[in-house]
């Protein structure tokens, strides 16, 4: 069910201006990925550089990707209530503060605390795209939009690694840090679609609180394996608590931060679960690949230039993904990019085991296939079963979840990747997207 509102209904704009629209929000997307993606390449030159360990530097990407995780929701809300143009000005402001931070930052302390503020920055990006195109376009005009969003973000990210290796090479780690500034100048040539409408309600802090520490708690919990005890007994923690209070707070308020319309909506709920496979296999992939190939004897800039054959692939994605979403809908959509990627996981497990390059890019290949139709078709799946109200936090909810299927991806590949081999590990995660499948059923079968 969808409705719209007269701050900013949807409307049936040009053909031209969906794909100008969609590419610059894409573009942003796919810095905001980038911000992990370019920065993977750097940790073994940072660590040495401040003074730690190859362990303890990881967690610049960790933080980074726990921020993005657990701050969409909340940027979701708030575009409910005041508009999608302040809360994304916001978070591109805070994104390039933090990498700003980054590039000059002293000690890892100060790194780590400017990864924090960049990722919780840059999650403004992911959710509000998704909102602007929902509520700008509609029909086969708004597919075709999701599409070349989830495209162009796939096909930056991808290209992640052979620019963060040639600017590494360069300008050393610290100006590849510095790279996600770039989306600044997206937005002087976005500020026409952005929409400041919204129901004007007041945001419930509480609830918003609430639901952020409990996101945390879930994603610690999710790193855990490779992260060690002392994050695991801090998720559980959290989430323990958590949950039992933001039930309490949906009560309280049922209206609040997190309107009980949208827990209650199965199909929000499903599609979400069933989508983060997808990512669970993307950020699995650009571990693994640099993993096994930087292990034989390759330069980054090397692993960078055998990931753009998927960049190619993702600005291509979009002419099919549009057209699908048209004929099969979003929930078999959904079904069709589950099975892709575990298709691709098995392959890049016998990639790896042959420590075989080829292999290796045909697998990522399908998985930039997988993200390109799964991300489009949950905004799509997300966007038609809510009202205009709650679309922004729906919206949030469903990247959060979407997000944390990444968290699995990187936790499952970097904590049995060690003990059981990053072949093992990625036929392990093979299995993630068919669970995804079993709690999509209901929804196939009612479509």
């Amino acid at each position: 069910m969808t409705s719209t509102s007269a701050a900013h209904p949807a409307t049936t704009l040009p053909a031209d201006d969906s794909r100008r629209v969609a590419t610059l929000l894409g573009l942003l997307f796919g810095l905001a990925g980038m911000g992990s993606s370019s920065a993977a390449v750097t940790l073994p030159l940072l660590g040495p550089d401040l003074g730690v360990g190859s362990g303890l530097a990881a967690w610049t990407i960790s933080l980074y990707v726990l921020m993005l995780a657990v701050t969409t929701a909340l940027y979701g809300r708030i575009s409910d209530l005041v508009g999608v143009r302040g809360p994304l000005l916001a978070g591109l402001v805070l994104m390039s503060v933090g990498a700003l931070v980054a590039a000059v930052a002293p000690t890892f302390e100060v790194l780590l605390g400017a990864r924090v503020v960049q990722g919780a920055g840059a999650a403004a990006v992911p959710t509000l795209g998704v909102a602007i195109l929902s509520a700008r376009y509609e029909g086969s005009v708004r597919g075709l939009a999701f599409g070349r969003l989830a495209g162009t973000a796939a096909a930056v990210s991808c290209l992640g690694p052979l620019v963060g290796g040639l600017v590494e090479s360069v300008g050393g780690w610290r100006a590849v840090m510095a790279l996600p500034v770039l989306g600044a100048l997206v937005v002087p040539f976005l500020w026409s679609a952005l929409h400041t409408g919204g129901s004007g309600a007041r945001l419930d802090v509480v609830g918003a609180v609430l639901v952020a520490l409990t996101a945390s708690g879930m994603v610690l919990l999710v790193q855990s394996p490779s992260a060690g005890l002392l994050v695991a007994g801090i998720g559980a923690v959290l989430l323990v608590a958590g949950v039992p209070a933001v039930r309490a707070s949906v009560r309280r308020r049922p209206d609040g931060f997190l309107p009980v319309e949208v827990i209650r909506n199965p199909v929000v709920i499903r599609s979400a679960v069933a989508a983060a496979a997808v990512p669970a296999s993307w950020f699995a992939m650009l571990i693994a690949m640099p993993a096994v190939l930087l292990s034989h004897g390759w330069e980054a800039w090397q692993v960078g230039l055998a990931m753009v054959p998927s960049a190619l692939v993702a600005l291509l994605v979009p002419q099919v993904t549009g057209p699908l979403l048209d004929r099969v809908g979003a929930a078999r959509a959904l079904a069709v990019a589950g099975l892709v990627a575990s298709a691709a996981l098995l392959v890049a497990a016998l990639g790896a085991g042959l420590v075989s390059a080829p292999v290796l890019v045909v697998a990522i290949i399908f998985v930039t296939f997988a993200f390109g139709l799964g991300q489009p078709a949950l905004s799509a799946a997300v966007g038609d079963a809510v009202h205009e109200e709650v679309r922004g936090v729906s919206l949030g909810v469903s990247t959060l979840l979407f997000l944390v299927g990444g968290s699995i991806g990187s936790a499952v590949v970097a904590g049995l990747g060690g003990t059981v081999g990053m072949a093992g590990a990625l036929v392990v995660l093979a299995v993630l997207p068919l669970l995804g499948l079993l709690v999509l059923t209901p929804t196939l079968r009612r479509g």
